[in-house]
């Protein structure tokens, strides 16, 4: 192994500018076929032969059928582990690149074919440099399915991959990354504490008494007590919640009625609930599960709710990302480091892995130097930009090995 971090740098650099053409059209391939959550069958077996030929060691099948996790031993006890998501989205692709999406209505919008290819990436550079010195740690690679809703990091976790049951030692520390656009290419940042908010979701009916749209005084309206619920749940936002801590109730879906002239017997609504601390995700869950029975019951409707708790809130752990920060100064210098100041209400399941081991979950910046802007996530317009992969595997390999 390198025995300087001068010759540590060199040699990353010089296996990763060996591979970095085969990991763009890796890349291109993944975005070409992509496959959703729990279908995520061929993805699988890009990287499955991928650490086959890296020499690799890994064990595939997890995590609901498609996960993979791949293991490199070192000199410590304790295993690093590195993660990737594998899933698309489906959305209808509207880039018009020679790679775009061969199948409609599914995409890779979210870059997590980027994510796949920088981990595979990794693995290969770390797989190199272990041939002449072991690592000085074990280092396990999560490729896991399903984060775009089906929750595949739990399964994951479930399934043993973090406490040696499957392959390798117990695994102490996480890291795992998400291209971000709204920082600046090869740019990398994070912060400590919650940076991602939980994503819980619930449906509400709202029942009354339908009849003549002209004579409402028959009828007990479902869409008028509908609408008031919808109104006074923003107040547990604003009036029950510490505003430092924040939340957010959004309902994003309603249904009612077929014909202007009929007051419906039914309303029903859809929508998420997002918060970055326990204590505002209790208060949230809490009016979200009483206030619209009791508004219902005020105006002589009956409202159901059925609440389903989602991902966690993904924690960084402090310890972990003061370590990441200080490595990527070194490794890329401080003009390419963004610590983030503030936490987004976006959520990850990621957040499985913080609850069990410190973690660290950092972004790297997307957008090109001779743009302003670009395409967002989960937008139909959204490509991973490959002149980041190098940068993303630099820092998995650099984090392994520190």
């Amino acid at each position: 192994m390198a025995t300087s971090s001068t010759e540590l740098t060199a040699a990353i650099r010089s296996c990763i500018d060996d591979v970095l053409p085969e990991l763009i059209e890796t890349r291109h391939d993944l975005h070409q076929h992509p496959e959703l959550m729990y279908e995520e069958h061929r993805t699988s077996g890009v990287v499955q032969n991928a650490l086959q030929q890296a020499g690799i060691e890994h064990v595939a099948d997890l995590g609901g059928g498609t996960g993979v996790l791949g293991h490199l031993p070192g000199k410590s006890d304790h295993a690093t582990g590195l993660r990737a998501d594998m899933d698309a989205l489906p959305i209808h692709e509207e880039t018009g690149l020679p790679h775009a999406s061969t199948v409609d209505g599914k995409m890779h919008a979210c870059g997590h074919d980027g994510h796949t290819t920088i981990l595979i990436g990794a693995a290969r550079v770390l797989a190199r440099l272990a041939v002449d010195h072991e690592l000085p740690h074990p280092v396990s690679f999560l490729f896991q399915p399903a984060e775009e809703g089906g929750g595949g990091g739990k399964k994951m976790v479930d399934d043993g991959c973090l406490d040696g049951r499957v392959i390798g030692p117990t695994i102490n520390r996480m890291f795992g990354l998400h291209g971000w656009p709204a920082l600046p290419e090869g740019v990398v940042g994070s912060r400590p504490g919650p940076l991602l908010a939980a994503t819980d979701s619930f449906e509400i009916e709202v029942r009354g008494i339908g009849g003549h749209a002209a004579m409402p005084h028959h009828t007990v309206d479902p869409i008028a007590a509908s609408a008031m619920i919808i109104n006074s749940l923003q107040q547990a936002v604003s009036r029950q919640v510490d505003p430092v801590m924040g939340g957010v109730i959004s309902v994003t879906m309603i249904q009612a009625g077929a014909a202007f002239n009929v007051i419906p017997e039914s309303c029903s609504m859809r929508g998420t609930v997002r918060a970055l601390y326990p204590e505002a995700q209790e208060i949230l869950r809490n009016a979200v599960k009483s206030m619209p029975r009791d508004i219902a019951k005020a105006l002589r409707c009956e409202a159901t709710v059925t609440y389903h708790n989602g991902y966690p809130i993904t924690r960084n752990d402090e310890a972990t990302t003061a370590h990441f920060h200080a490595l990527a100064k070194e490794a890329l210098g401080e003009e390419r480091v963004a610590p983030l100041e503030f936490p987004v209400m976006g959520g990850e399941d990621f957040s499985y892995y913080c609850e069990v081991v410190p973690s660290c979950f950092f972004v790297l910046g997307q957008c090109p130097p001779d743009q302003e802007s670009m395409p967002g996530l989960h937008h139909p317009a959204f490509d991973f930009n490959d002149r980041t992969i190098a940068t993303g595997v630099e820092m998995f390999c650099r984090l392994a090995m520190s």
